[in-house]
């Protein structure tokens, strides 16, 4: 048997903070590729430290919801999972943006452990964030348009940026935006400049978190001047100092990130037997 268990953070201030974990869990067990499909959190239950106690299946292939490898994915997840032997060397990411999966025995469970690297720096994330911006632009010729990715940014892990430009370059390529720029909360380039950092009169953003929260529903709006008061909403598109703001909210909400949590799973050695495919419609 193999199980997966899709691992994220959780908040015991924001109820709606685990809800894309779930949505993703869910779409992923109507594919029928895992016999079992669990979630765990570190601010929510079920929490890290039990999860693999909940799982009946001896095989089990671990995928962190997280954008950046950092404190929790190469510190926290391993410590409360006790894999044994766990050394962040084995991902395989010397620039600490391409980890790509360990194996390891959690005897303590009789378990054969697969350790996934994050979903945020999987190569399929950046049709995710496209997807995402997408979602919002009904009408809008991308080519001609600027895509902002937003991260958070943090002195405390140079990672977290590295990830954000990671997906901008891969976004690059792809021709789909004229203009293409990573923009931060807590780093330059900041996000409330970011209509000083493109040409394109239509300017999507999209924020590369998890999930929809106190940053990307009342700081970000607000920062780039969509609104004064967040609890007044915000206009989509709204004008922006002589800019259309496309604002799209958190990539983790798009039902397309369920693919690469089984992307990464399956580069590590999970079987792909599917029923059927994952239904990536606007009905989900």
């Amino acid at each position: 048997m193999q199980a997966l268990l899709v691992v994220a953070h959780g908040s015991h201030l924001n109820a709606s903070s685990s809800t894309p974990t779930y949505d993703h869990a869910d779409r992923i067990r109507e594919l029928g590729i895992f016999d079992e499909v669990r979630e765990a959190f570190w601010k929510e239950e079920p929490s890290f430290r039990e999860a693999l106690r909940t799982l009946e299946a001896d095989e089990v292939y671990v995928v962190p919801l997280f954008i950046s490898e950092g404190y929790f994915t190469e510190q926290v997840i391993p410590r409360e999972l006790r894999l044994d032997g766990w050394d962040v060397s084995d991902w395989g990411s010397p620039d600490g943006t391409s980890a790509s999966y360990a194996t390891y025995e959690a005897t303590d469970v009789e378990k054969t452990v697969t350790y996934c690297g994050p979903v945020g720096t999987h190569d399929s994330m950046a049709e995710v964030i496209v997807e995402r911006g997408r979602s919002v632009t009904e009408g809008v010729d991308l080519s001609e348009s600027g895509l902002a990715v937003v991260g958070h940014g943090t002195e405390r892990n140079e990672n977290s940026a590295k990830a954000i430009y990671k997906q901008v370059e891969r976004i690059r390529k792809r021709s789909v935006f004229s203009e293409v720029e990573a923009v931060f909360m807590d780093e330059p380039p900041e996000v409330d400049d970011v209509t000083d950092l493109f040409e394109s009169r239509d300017i999507v953003v999209v924020p590369l978190f998890i999930a929809d929260g106190y940053h990307t529903q009342e700081d970000i709006p607000e920062d780039m001047g969509l609104t004064a008061d967040y609890r007044e909403g915000y206009p989509v598109p709204g004008e922006v100092e002589g800019h259309r703001i496309w604002y799209s909210g958190a990539v983790g909400t798009e039902p397309r990130l369920a693919d690469v949590i089984v992307e990464r799973a399956t580069d590590a050695g999970a079987e792909k037997s599917p029923k059927a495919p994952i239904n990536t419609s606007a009905d989900d």
